[in-house]
């Protein structure tokens, strides 16, 4: 017999003798802290995790990519992967500090100079972005030619119903150039993401977790997108559910959370990240 919620509150049942009666449950939420230290660590640790789970999930392409995240102390800078090394290998002792000028402050590295200008500009741009996240992931790349919005075609993308944009400004074209970076983050200055034509995915989020986590499900839903074009007509969903499936599933904590297990994974199988 099914169990519901109002038999749990009024009658106690058993399985196999082990006794059945309602408890509360709990599920992990975004740590807080009092000393910057132990957040600028943690926010780290967690940009050192998803940029190797961009690397496990083939997002890399030379030196191309680069996820950033505010530093607590000093919002004007961000840290953020070096140039030229492999996702697969980051630690958080290799991490950059880069204020919005290009200077390395902390580390010995180099920084992209795409990174420092697009992501600087972004930063700059939107005080609500706390980290954002960018790679010429291959089927993001791909889609972006399209020069289109993604499609309400599954669950999974009305997560960007109407939360992002199509930017065509230096569209296709490496943005080296201070101005040309500004000019991408002011066609960006709402929503969770944006498809650069000719060029790829931008994200952006709370926390590194959210910002990641919207990268790998938008990259995955252009993917599903491409192959649904590919086959046929795809049928979209209906505004009022797309747009009640972004509400539900498409917010920060949301994004937060569904980013948890895949840093179980990587932080569990490749704790060298920690160091």
């Amino acid at each position: 017999m099914a169990i519901t919620e109002d038999e749990t509150r009024t009658e106690t049942r058993s399985i196999d003798g082990v006794v059945l009666t309602a408890k509360e449950v709990s599920f992990r939420m975004p740590p807080t802290f009092d000393d910057v230290e132990d957040e600028r660590l943690h926010r780290k640790q967690k940009l050192a995790g998803a940029l190797r789970l961009f690397g496990r999930f083939g997002f890399s392409e030379g030196v191309a990519g680069h996820i950033t995240v505010r530093d607590p102390e000093f919002p004007d800078h961000f840290w953020v992967n070096p140039f030229g090394m492999s996702f697969r290998h980051i630690k958080v002792s290799d991490l950059i500090l880069v204020n919005h000028d290009g200077d390395v402050v902390y580390g010995t590295r180099a920084v992209n100079r795409a990174a420092f200008v697009i992501h600087a500009a972004i930063h700059h741009a939107r005080p609500d972005v706390v980290a954002a996240a960018h790679s010429h992931s291959p089927y993001g790349k791909s889609f972006s030619s399209l020069g289109i919005p993604l499609g309400p075609l599954t669950q999974d993308a009305c997560i960007f119903y109407d939360d992002h944009m199509v930017i065509q400004a230096q569209g296709g074209a490496v943005v080296f150039d201070v101005d040309a970076g500004r000019e991408l983050a002011e066609a960006f200055p709402t929503g969770k993401a944006a498809i650069h034509q000719n060029h790829g995915l931008f994200t952006v989020g709370e926390t590194v977790d959210e910002a990641a986590f919207w990268f790998i499900s938008m990259e995955r839903s252009c993917q599903a997108q491409l192959m649904a074009m590919a086959a046929g007509e795809p049928k979209v969903i209906r505004h009022e559910y797309a747009a009640y499936t972004r509400e539900k599933t498409g917010f920060p904590l949301a994004g937060w959370i569904s980013f948890q297990p895949m840093w179980d994974e990587i932080s569990t199988s490749e704790p060298e990240l920690f160091d």
